[in-house]
């Protein structure tokens, strides 16, 4: 019995070599994990790109609606003013433009931060000062704080002080899934617009809208 045994040893060995039966279950075990990553990671990725996109634009059109003073009127002195309603209206905007990300499952309990603010620049400055800021969900600047502005070739160029509006928008992005990008990723945007019907804008007191500083 056992000479039997062992003189099979080497066929019983060959066939547990040639033996494939479960090895495509085994395969497809081993690569599942990364192929998961792979595959949710992108996904996850993807509305990354996306929200940062949506947030640059939204950016973007808090300042370029503020540079047209929305319905604004100019009195004499060449002041572009927006009253409490208008820079409520501007403000609420950066969340259409958002969407559908303005909301759950990726803005969840965090909020979504608009600040609007004009910066008065001088000359071969890399600063702006705050004149006057608005925040949605935030926190206004301060009157006569300061800003670091990007470089830029027009404000370069100054020969004299320029007011312009700075726009904000963080965005707390919470990743959907969560099974690679974890926790909540904050994409912040600036976009500097200079007014267009106007040298200067005059925003709502803080008395007129809590939101507004000073």
């Amino acid at each position: 019995m056992t000479t039997r045994a062992v003189s099979n040893l080497p066929s019983t060995l060959r066939s547990f070599a040639c033996d494939r039966d479960g090895v495509s279950a085994t395969e497809f075990a081993l690569i599942l994990p990364f192929m998961l990553t792979l595959y949710v990671g992108g996904i996850e990725l993807g509305d990354g790109i996306a929200i940062n996109f949506k947030t640059t634009l939204a950016a973007r059109t808090v300042a370029d609606l503020a540079s047209q003073c929305g319905v604004c009127t100019v009195p004499p002195g060449n002041n572009g003013v927006i009253d409490a309603a208008n820079m409520q209206s501007i403000l609420n905007t950066s969340a259409k433009v958002l969407s559908p990300y303005n909301q759950a499952p990726y803005l969840t309990s965090n909020l979504l931060i608009t600040t609007l603010s004009e910066l008065k620049v001088s000359p071969n400055q890399t600063q702006g000062a705050v004149q006057w800021s608005c925040s949605l969900n935030g926190t206004a600047h301060s009157f006569g704080s300061t800003i670091n502005i990007p470089n830029n070739t027009q404000l370069n160029q100054l020969t004299t002080d320029i007011y312009i509006l700075y726009s904000e928008v963080s965005f707390p992005y919470t990743p959907s899934l969560g099974y690679v990008i974890s926790g909540t990723i904050w994409i912040n945007q600036g976009v500097l617009f200079s007014p267009r019907l106007a040298t200067q804008i005059t925003p709502p007191t803080s008395s007129q809208l809590a939101l507004c500083k000073p």
